[in-house]
């Protein structure tokens, strides 16, 4: 029962705070999507490091390793007007159950051709139809959560929701190297994924998102294209995409981490999945520290400096030799990563129109999801030309003037105030 406002008129702020804190996890939706996300982001984390950690065992051969980014990657490129435009008029809620249980499948071929000792090129032809299924996921799922909750809990939200993933992001590379070190065999790891994402595919019909307002467009160029438009003409949004996709493009170290823990730390795979659970430790704290924060003021100038300290992060741990310094380099540009993460989400989903966030979603997806890897094939091609080191630091250093780029070339980022403008609060039809 509520209690009378006059007999406690001014509740502490601790109180205020704590309830703020958690504010989507009042929400039966968000409780019911958060652990099968946390479920199956926790098995594709899982996936991504014991590929990448078999694909460096089998052939030690750096373009490879970054070979596997692109083909994971290039189905989300080549589908995602269609992906967008298939989650603005269809069921958000199904078409994340079927792509869920497309990871699953995939997961079940990948195991059998690891098990099976198949060809390389083999692995490499199903992480691509796992990426179709990525194509679709990304923009289904992304579109989805604004419906789960009230507007007025949906930074929360999406703070809770990325940290969530961070969390999954720590756990799973952790679980994939000490079943890789007690089995001595990758196929486990994958039966682990399939279980996990079709345990999301189950969960994810449990909740009861707002009806879903039809988009009413027909499969046509413009109607297509009609999220890449809208993203260009809100110019903060195209500026902080642009900001995430060329920093990660250019200062990402993902792709090189079995490199690194194998050759110049000398260590295994228990520390390949240290190394790439470290960023996600950082990120976590991050974001658990921001569900206290309903809106930022100076966003713009806080998101520069997040993506310039991430560039120096990459910098020392390149040039680093010492484990735990690599370690603690990673951790911390997971953490100011975390920053930006949250300011390019809230900001993306709280200026585009619902009948638009499917396609602006896909849009997204290019630019960011992708961006890791393809930013592994390019790490991959500049360490086979050169060295792992000089692609780290260098990245770093690219990923610091892309800052200082953007920032003179899209001035509305620099400009960028409070997230939750009263200008911007309905976003219009263009």
């Amino acid at each position: 029962m509520p209690t009378d406002p006059a007999s406690n008129p001014q509740p502490p702020e601790s109180t205020i705070a704590e309830r703020s804190a958690f504010e989507a996890w009042h929400h039966r939706n968000f409780r019911l999507y958060a652990p099968g996300f946390l479920t199956s982001a926790t098995s594709l984390q899982m996936l991504s490091t014991g590929v990448a950690w078999e694909v460096w065992e089998r052939t030690r051969d750096p373009i490879l390793l970054g070979l596997v980014g692109l083909a994971r990657a290039m189905p989300v490129v080549l589908l995602a007007l269609i992906a967008g435009h298939a989650a603005d008029n269809h069921d958000r809620r199904r078409l994340l159950c079927i792509t869920q249980l497309g990871f699953a499948l995939c997961a079940v071929a990948i195991a059998w051709a690891s098990f099976t000792g198949q060809s390389y090129w083999l692995l490499i032809v199903l992480l691509m139809l796992s990426g179709c299924c990525r194509a679709f996921n990304g923009p289904s799922r992304n579109s989805l959560v604004p419906l789960l909750v009230p507007r007025e809990a949906f930074q929360n939200t999406v703070t809770w929701n990325a940290s969530v993933f961070q969390f999954s992001a720590i756990v799973g590379p952790l679980l994939a190297g000490g079943i890789d070190r007690l089995t001595g065999h990758a196929w486990p790891i994958y039966i682990a994924t399939a279980i996990g994402t079709a345990t999301f595919a189950l969960s994810v019909l449990f909740t009861s998102p707002r009806p879903q307002p039809s988009a009413g467009t027909n499969l046509n160029a413009r109607d297509l294209l009609a999220g890449a438009v809208h993203i260009y003409r809100e110019r903060t949004i195209f500026g902080t995409i642009l900001l995430d996709l060329l920093a990660v493009l250019l200062g990402g170290a993902t792709a090189l981490l079995p490199i690194f823990a194998d050759e110049i730390l000398d260590a295994g795979p228990v520390m390949h999945g240290v190394l790439r659970a470290a960023p996600f430790v950082g990120a976590l704290l991050m974001g658990l520290a921001l569900t206290r924060h309903h809106d930022f003021r100076k966003a713009g100038p806080i998101l520069l400096w997040s993506v310039f300290a991430f560039g120096l992060c990459m910098i020392v741990f390149g040039l680093s030799r010492n484990a735990w310094l690599s370690v603690a380099a990673l951790a911390i540009s997971g953490a100011v990563d975390q920053v930006s993460v949250v300011v390019r989400h809230v900001l993306v989903q709280m200026r585009t129109p619902d009948h638009l966030r499917g396609r602006v979603a896909a849009i997204n997806s290019v630019f960011v999801e992708c961006s890791n890897e393809l930013g592994a094939f390019e790490s991959g091609l500049v360490a086979k030309l050169f060295t792992p080191v000089i692609s780290v630091v260098s990245g770093g250093i690219g990923t610091i003037l892309v800052v200082w780029g953007v920032a003179w070339a899209v001035p509305e980022v620099r400009k960028l105030d409070r997230l939750h403008d009263s200008d911007n609060d309905t976003p219009t039809k263009h």
